[in-house]
């Protein structure tokens, strides 16, 4: 069980919740804290001072003062309103996520809930109640108000879920589940919606299968290296310590680990002086690749961690700042980052299925056919990879770049993260595509070459793989090879 405390969550929590559904537990020093910071909110209502998202309207319409009978029916209606998303849902693991994440901000105590409403967040949790939430909507300033309105729809009873791989009404499952929805009181629909929660979460995703698909991607090259008698030269350590990027002296590291007791690795001079970049570059290009992703991985740690609502309360209600942390550029940055860091496992991998199938670059069957000529062999699969990191091109351009003036122009600047992510999780899906065609074709040339001359690390993966992907005797529909491969080392290290 993981204790949340608004400050302590770790990616790896986050994984363990996520994938292997761990439950949760609110910290009582965080519940103290929500607990305060209702209290505030109540002495404003009481009091009737006039502050945004409290007794005001929403956007262009805070100078509009709500009265107090009509504080509680402004919140379910900005919720409803807000529920505007469209498209196809998120994965049901990216709604566990956004739940969580929801909930460890509000635990912070600047918000102003009710504890009620972070104990139903952390019930949605601990029963796996997860909202079904369309992933096209959202600008990413004034928070992830549209995905974020439909996971508090279903707070209140309404709205849909998952279901056992079925979409329900969420008021079927809550009675089923025995989790009583909640009536929403001053502030709690604002405090819900406004917050970076969907792109978060979908980069925290994100961010989990990129880092398996950075480590599958060297084991990968690594037998690409010994179908091709690459020159193990290139990984030496002092090649890397002189330049000085730690991921690059740890990429080549693992390569020299996975690499070191096959017989397949040639030595400079042996066959020729030297490799192809896409060979000869794995630590440079992969190296900079967990570059970036460890620069992802800081910021979503932070964002995990961070109250982006708004306005935010502090000094027991005595100050109430309407601020800007809502806005998503850190987070849409990074993801902008993480694709273009992504993208490019796949570019220098198709240059890898290149080498491998194309009988100019190498003394390989021409496209690993058992019959050239007869038999196409591989020669289909390289244009599929080429298409995938063709695609990748269009998707890597950064979204944050873009913005369009929102609410009558009082929301003027908007980071667009939320797409940023999306199109994120489209790169990681399309490069581990990429990677199964490698390593498909990889199989094929160590075959050639001979299995009992490789490295056993690399020989070990090759038998798992061989127990359900067939050496190429004739041509076959590879689709079917493509996508077993693909769901393996989405499940696989």
């Amino acid at each position: 069980m993981i204790e949340l405390t608004g400050s302590t969550l770790t990616l790896e929590q986050i994984r363990r919740v996520c994938y292997e559904m761990e439950t949760i537990q609110i910290a009582r020093s965080s519940m103290e804290k929500v607990r305060s910071s209702r209290a505030a909110v109540e002495r404003i209502v009481k009091e009737k001072k006039e502050v945004y998202g409290i007794n005001t309207g929403f956007g262009k319409f805070s100078d509009v003062t709500i009265a107090e009978e009509d504080v509680a029916p402004l919140q379910l209606n900005l919720i409803r309103s807000h529920a505007c998303g469209v498209g196809e849902p998120f994965p049901e693991i990216v709604s566990r996520a956004m739940i969580l994440l929801r909930l460890n901000a509000l635990l912070k105590g600047f918000s102003g809930v009710r504890p009620i409403v972070v104990e139903t967040l952390a019930e949605l949790v601990n029963k796996q109640v997860h909202p079904v939430i369309p992933q096209q909507g959202s600008l990413g300033a004034s928070g992830d108000l549209a995905p974020l309105s439909h996971l508090a729809l279903v707070l209140v009873g309404e709205g849909e879920v998952f279901d056992k791989g079925q979409i329900c009404a969420a008021g079927e499952v809550l009675t089923r589940e025995e989790i009583e929805p909640i009536v929403l009181q001053a502030k709690e629909g604002l405090a819900l919606i406004n917050g970076t929660q969907a792109m978060t979460a979908m980069g925290v995703i994100n961010y989990l299968e990129a880092e398996k698909i950075a480590y599958q991607s060297e084991w990968i090259s690594a037998m690409t290296l010994e179908g091709l008698e690459g020159i193990i030269d290139a990984f030496h350590p002092a090649i890397q310590e002189v330049r000085g990027y730690p991921q690059q002296i740890e990429v080549a590291a693992r390569m020299r680990g996975l690499l070191q007791d096959s017989q397949l690795t040639t030595r400079q001079g042996e066959k020729r002086v030297q490799d192809a970049y896409s060979l000869r570059c794995i630590p440079q290009v992969h190296g900079a690749t967990w570059q970036a992703l460890d620069y992802v991985k800081e910021k979503l740690e932070i964002e995990a961690n961070a109250a982006t609502d708004n306005p935010l309360i502090f000094d027991d209600g005595e100050t109430v700042i309407s601020g800007g942390n809502f806005h998503g550029q850190p987070i849409a940055f990074a993801m902008d980052f993480m694709k273009i860091a992504v993208a490019e496992l796949a570019n220098i991998s198709e240059r890898r299925i290149e080498r491998l199938v194309n009988p100019q670059l190498s003394d390989l069957p021409p496209f690993l056919s058992p019959e050239p000529g007869l038999q196409s062999g591989a020669m289909i699969m390289q244009y599929a990879a080429a298409s995938l990191v063709s695609e990748n091109k269009t998707l890597a351009h950064p979204a944050s770049v873009d913005s369009i003036p929102s609410s009558a122009n009082q929301e003027d600047h908007v980071s667009m993260g939320t797409i940023g992510s999306r199109h994120a999780s489209m790169i990681i899906q399309n490069v581990r595509n990429v990677l199964a065609i490698e390593c498909i074709c990889a199989l094929q040339a160590v075959e050639f070459r001979g299995i009992d001359k490789m490295a056993s690390r690399t020989r070990e993966k090759c038998v798992q793989l061989r127990s359900f992907v067939p050496s190429i005797t004739e041509d076959r529909i590879f689709s079917q090879d493509i996508k077993q491969i693909s769901e393996w080392l989405k499940v696989n290290s």
